[in-house]
């Protein structure tokens, strides 16, 4: 079924009650909903309420121009504008003494204040308030008392870094309004049903904490896809892959190296959206607004460009015959014979190609070329945005693409999947048996988690390793009983024997670590809480420099900047059997007709063969088509491709 905009809640329950959900079952759920609030500018109207003289912190930043060379920019849009930005006469020492108190009259004045401006959603961020929290909790009372929704950085994001936590508060202030008033509403139609919400690390977290911390889910969309692309990886035997999700808006990219035996995952606490910072715990994903809606246009100097504009699903690419006009990555897949009318959704729904030509006619016109070839230079440049994705996640992250395999999910990937893989020199595309909902198997997958923080700024050359420890076990134990009360909320048994909980809840330990001097730090595991597995972190934090920058430093001192727990309640996961080999490798048995291919600027004949009648063993040869209902792959001339005994399409190039 198609999408729903601006609110996509009602396909998300129409979806549900066609699957004929169980009313006991658990909803785990991916959405965008935070993202797309950040990128079009319309989340609540959010004001700031800081320590008097920064006020400003959050609009000077770092400092770094966003484009090196460039003499003058626009002013950079802020999600709490000037006049909605506040200051009250307080302060509080780096250590947490208290040196200004608060004064009540005066937070009343200020709140006066922020209610003529019309806030709607209040972020408060106080100087050193991740030492002593007082004064934001006091404030934030007195501001829930009025009807403001209250972000607290004391809450948010307890580190120091003055404009990242401020950033980070002020985007969970905008965006969280919004997905409460979103869960508000799936929680109605659910009937009951428990639900969860995919976080931007891969995690899950309960409905009631999506919609206080909706900052925790500003990937939550493309995390559940990386998930899904580690399970198809791994039980297929590769380890090493790039996962690709191309839907009808933008391209996720995302390295998975089941190999380095940390997971496979790349996390990152460092991530931002929009320009602003996010520090809060995301898998690494780079992000192009390239889609299957992506609308194609011609630029002022007369260059052909595609996207970021979509035509998103209403009314949509003009195949769809819902009233879209511009020309999109979809049409043109459709009058290169990539995509079959007859075979869309599983042939739900017809794709009117006269449709997508008289789109493609006015855009070739100024082009000054046929219609075919302007579908072809459509899809070029929409794969050149794509492979730019791919490169940012791969080779600029040390990653050589040719010691990968390409994994194309979501409803568009697999059409461009070989193109990319040859641009990149990559072997291999796997294709997963349902790519459009592979993000739905990392719904699946995905824990429960509970991510929480704290600066400590511990130095141990000061002192004993045993006194080190004291300080961060003091700060972890804080942690851990957060940590422990998030599982027990959510139904799962919790117990803590010694250093750990029960199998059903883990509390995983880690350090944020640096050089004495430094500007940034380094994230080690802490495997157990004992003081022996401390003084192994810290050894190990030297090899993982040297691995990241090409040089350690044993004996110079270190500096213990943050401590980090992860408390992990493990669901159970489904479980998958291997299929039984055809009788032969001919695929004959699946195919449902021909259709006419172009690529390279050549017409060929394709067989067009339906994915349900694969049988593990078959082997395909390119050009061909496969259609199913959540996909179409494309397998292009010199391609080809074997079904494996997980009934995945493992492609490559014929002279490969």
């Amino acid at each position: 079924m198609l999408s729903t905009r601006p609110d996509p809640s009602p396909a998300v329950l129409e979806g549900i009650e066609r699957l004929g959900v169980p009313a006991d079952a658990v909803i785990a759920h991916g959405t965008t909903v935070a993202t797309n609030a950040l990128l079009e500018h319309r989340g609540a109207r959010t004001a700031l309420i800081t320590t008097q003289g920064f006020r400003d912190a959050l609009v000077i930043g770092r400092q770094t121009r966003p484009e090196l060379y460039r003499l003058s920019f626009p002013p950079r849009w802020s999600p709490a504008p000037d006049e909605l930005r506040f200051e009250v006469n307080e302060r509080v020492a780096a250590e947490g003494a208290t040196l200004t108190p608060l004064a009540i009259a005066e937070v009343e004045r200020v709140l006066d204040r922020v209610a003529a401006a019309g806030a709607e959603s209040l972020a408060v961020c106080l100087l050193f308030s991740f030492a002593n929290p007082a004064h934001e909790r006091l404030i934030g009372e007195m501001a829930r008392a009025r009807g403001l929704f209250v972000s607290l950085s004391s809450e948010i994001l307890p580190e120091f870094r003055e404009f990242e936590r401020t950033s980070t508060t002020v985007l969970n202030a905008y965006v969280s309004p919004l997905m409460a008033e979103y869960v508000d509403r799936l929680e109605a139609g659910l009937g009951g049903r428990a639900l969860w919400i995919m976080q931007s690390s891969g995690g899950i977290l309960g409905a009631e904490a999506a919609r206080k911390q909706a900052v925790r889910t500003l990937l939550s969309g493309p995390a559940g896809g990386a998930l899904g692309a580690l399970q198809v990886a791994t039980r297929a035997g590769f380890p090493r892959v790039i996962g690709f999700d191309m839907g009808g808006t933008s391209t996720d990219a995302t390295l998975v190296d089941a190999s380095r035996g940390d997971g496979g995952i790349t996390r990152t606490s460092e991530g931002s959206v929009e320009g602003w910072p996010a520090r809060v715990p995301m898998i690494d994903i780079h992000t192009v607004g390239a889609g299957g809606g992506s609308i194609a246009w011609v630029d002022a100097g007369g260059a052909l460009r595609v996207g970021p504009q979509s035509a998103g699903s209403n009314p949509g690419p003009a195949c769809y015959g819902r009233g879209g006009e511009g020309f999109t990555v979809t049409d043109a897949n459709l009058l290169l014979g990539r995509l079959h009318g007859d075979y869309f959704l599983g042939g739900r729904m017809r794709l009117d190609r006269d449709a997508a030509e008289r789109a493609g006619a006015a855009l070739a016109r100024r082009l000054g070329m046929a219609v075919e070839e302007a579908a072809e230079g459509v899809i070029r440049v929409a794969d050149a945005r794509m492979e730019q994705a791919l490169r940012v996640i791969s080779v600029a992250r040390g990653a050589d693409p040719r010691e990968f395999a390409l994994l194309p999910f979501g409803g568009a990937g697999p059409i461009h999947a070989c193109s990319l893989a040859e641009a990149l020199r990559i072997p291999r595309v796997l294709i997963p048996r349902h790519p459009g909902v592979l993000s739905a198997l990392g719904l699946a997958l995905a824990d429960f988690t509970a991510d929480t923080s704290r600066t400590v700024m511990v130095r141990p050359h000061e002192q004993s390793p045993e006194g080190a420890w004291r300080a961060c076990r003091a700060a972890f134990a804080g942690l851990e009983a957060a940590g422990l009360e998030a599982l027990a909320s959510e139904g799962f048994e919790t117990e803590m024997p010694g250093e750990f909980a029960s199998p059903a809840g883990v509390l995983e330990r880690a350090l944020d670590v640096r050089y004495q001097g430094q500007s940034f730090e380094l994230t080690v595991p802490l495997e157990a809480g004992n003081v022996g597995a401390f003084e192994r972190a810290l050894a190990e934090f030297h090899r993982r420099h040297e691995t990241r920058y090409g040089y350690a430093r044993p004996d110079a001192p270190v500096e213990i900047v943050n401590v980090r727990l992860t408390a992990r309640g493990r669901r159970a996961k489904p479980e998958f059997a291997a299929a039984p080999p055809a009788s032969s490798t001919d695929p004959a048995a699946a195919q449902a007709g021909e259709t006419r291919m172009r690529s390279a600027g050549r017409w060929r004949e394709a067989p067009v063969y339906l994915r349900d009648r694969l049988e593990s063993g078959h082997e395909l040869i390119g050009p061909a088509l496969v259609a199913q209902e959540d996909a179409t792959t494309v397998l292009l001339p010199f391609w080809r491709a074997r079904v494996d005994p997980w009934l995945n399409l493992v492609a490559e190039a014929a002279n490969g």
